[in-house]
């Protein structure tokens, strides 16, 4: 049976520009992520996506302008999971264990992430230096996590002189290691790796974070 064209495909999906945009960006997250930027090929991106080259040509200019636009989509996916999160109605604790346990879950669920992270630090940050609104992207997880720990230090649970931004990097960074080495780690010290380890590694991370967010000695620290 003779598989359709790409162009074929996108003749007879009807023409939504949003919809397009997106499977673009989705192709384009897994193609750059599993070949990197420089072994990554448009044509495969537009097979993927079933449309054509010079759609995502119009859409994204070149190679380079839609490696830069799945590389914000693969923020602009994790800070839209978080929102969804709604940590304003748990209580302060509850919103960090429900942070590091999404953050955990998303560098599983969605690989192309980290792996976007890691080609574009292979690249020096070149891209992500020239992408005017990156901060804007983040400003929304760091103002709702300030939040959080405002209320936690309000209540008496927390400290309060945590940097949101220096403790979301804590929570990413004990996240990030276990998904990111997942085979060697598994390799070299034979550990299991699958999804209830993985699991147990969350619980503890959060556990973790939430001693070092407790004043000592049941006091604040200013």
């Amino acid at each position: 049976m003779k598989t359709a064209s790409p162009k074929s495909r996108e003749a007879r999906r009807p023409r939504d520009a949003e919809q397009s945009r997106n499977l673009i960006l989705q192709a384009a997250l897994e193609e750059f992520s599993t070949y990197g930027h420089s072994g990554a090929r448009v044509d495969r991106i537009a097979g993927s996506a079933g449309v054509s080259k010079p759609l995502i040509y119009d859409h994204f200019g070149d190679k380079d302008g839609l490696y830069a636009a799945a590389l914000k989509q693969a923020y602009v996916q994790i800070r839209e999971g978080e929102r969804e999160l709604k940590l304003d109605d748990l209580g302060p604790e509850d919103a960090i264990r429900s942070l590091v346990r999404f953050t955990m879950d998303h560098f599983r669920e969605k690989p192309w992430f980290i792996r976007m992270l890691n080609t574009e630090n292979l690249l020096g940050g070149e891209t992500i230096r020239r992408m005017e609104d990156a901060k804007d992207v983040q400003s929304i997880l760091v103002e709702r996590l300030q939040t959080v720990l405002k209320r936690g230090a309000a209540s008496g649970v927390f400290r309060d002189d945590v940097d949101p931004v220096e403790f979301y990097v804590f929570i990413a960074s004990l996240c990030y290691f276990p998904v990111s080495n997942i085979h060697t780690l598994r390799v070299v010290f034979g550990l299991p790796m699958d999804a209830d380890w993985l699991n147990r590694r969350a619980d503890e991370a959060a556990e973790m974070v939430l001693g070092y967010l407790r004043p000592q000695d049941g006091r604040k620290t200013r």
